[in-house]
């Protein structure tokens, strides 16, 4: 093998090492139908939405939601189907037509008080003026998202609260 052809095999076999450290630096992200990353929220479109124990029709409907705008998280998709997680965590299979890309959240409970009301504020701030005191299970549409605070609007409120406070948007993730 002469010096020329040496240098060039050590040459490809180092762009293939390189490549596939490259490739085990970086996490895979999972294949979808839709291209869309897993998991991610999304919201009811319909008032009434049958879902089901498995992707097809074929499937038993196991319980039937009565709220458009209910806030999901899609856990799983196959062909037209989309495993969905409500905020008590029941899971079940919904035809995508029935979902909305419309982002919305519900005040969630905290497990030592589910009683209290929570402050919306005028700012994203926890000294800044109380809108309206809010009870756990209220829905309102997400307008956006700082990463610790939440912008929120609903029939008669529109402010400000700590996003930890919501189902439908996760951990310090930010929204525009």
């Amino acid at each position: 093998m002469t010096a020329v052809r040496f240098r060039l095999v050590l040459l490809v076999m180092a762009m293939l090492v390189a490549g596939m450290v490259a490739a085990q630096a970086q996490p895979a992200s999972p294949k979808t139908v839709s291209g869309l990353p897993i998991p991610r929220f999304v919201s009811l479109k319909a008032d009434r939405v049958n879902v089901r124990g498995g992707p097809t029709k074929d499937h038993d409907v196991t319980w039937v939601y009565n709220r458009a705008g209910l806030p999901v998280e899609i856990t799983a998709e196959f062909e037209n189907w989309r495993r969905i997680r409500d905020w008590e965590g029941a899971e079940g299979w919904v035809y995508h037509s029935l979902l909305s890309g419309r982002r919305t959240a519900t005040v969630a409970p905290n497990e030592k008080n589910k009683d209290e009301l929570l402050s919306l504020r005028d700012k994203p701030d926890p000294t800044s003026g109380v809108v309206a005191k809010l009870q756990i299970g209220v829905l309102g549409s997400v307008k956006r998202c700082s990463g610790s605070w939440c912008r929120i609007a609903g029939e008669g409120f529109d402010g400000w609260i700590q996003q930890e406070r919501l189902w439908g948007v996760y951990p310090n993730e930010k929204l525009e």
